[in-house]
């Protein structure tokens, strides 16, 4: 069900148009190492970090100023049951100009309670949403290795 996919909203004080182009520069953000172009529809970019997460995401929407959504062609979480969990998943901002700035909504479709990997992947998704990306979006610089700070 929708209602359960894993997902979260904050509210940031940039516009919409420069909460997309940060979304879209992942490797400013999101911890580990980006290959790939993040930034066209129907390109493929890999993420890995270390030998803890390894996915392909195909950019499947880039609505600027509004959407960005990809889907994730291949996953292997080695700690997970199965470790391909989040195979056939897909990752969504959806972005609204509100009074404050920009309303993020982040959904990660596909990952519900019932994943092996929720909780953990919660909490991941926590950092690099709510803290790593917030901060790239205030600051506009690239962020450091948000799992590094919670060892």
């Amino acid at each position: 069900m929708q209602d359960q996919d894993l997902s979260m909203t904050m509210t940031v004080d940039a516009s919409p148009d420069a909460v997309f182009a940060a979304i879209n520069d992942v490797a400013s953000w999101w911890s580990g190492k980006v290959d790939g172009s993040t930034d066209l529809v129907g390109a493929e970019f890999t993420y890995r970090y270390g030998d803890v997460h390894h996915s392909v995401q195909r950019i499947t929407e880039l609505v600027p100023g509004e959407r960005v959504a990809w889907h994730v062609t291949e996953a292997n979480l080695p700690a997970t049951e199965p470790a391909d969990e989040w195979a056939g998943t897909n990752i969504v901002f959806e972005l609204t100009q509100v009074e404050a700035g920009t309303e993020l909504r982040f959904t990660h479709v596909g990952l519900s309670p019932s994943c092996d990997c929720y909780d953990r992947c919660t909490s991941g998704w926590n950092a690099l949403i709510g803290r790593n990306l917030r901060a790239r979006i205030d600051s506009g610089v690239a962020q450091p290795d948000v799992f590094a700070s919670m060892a």
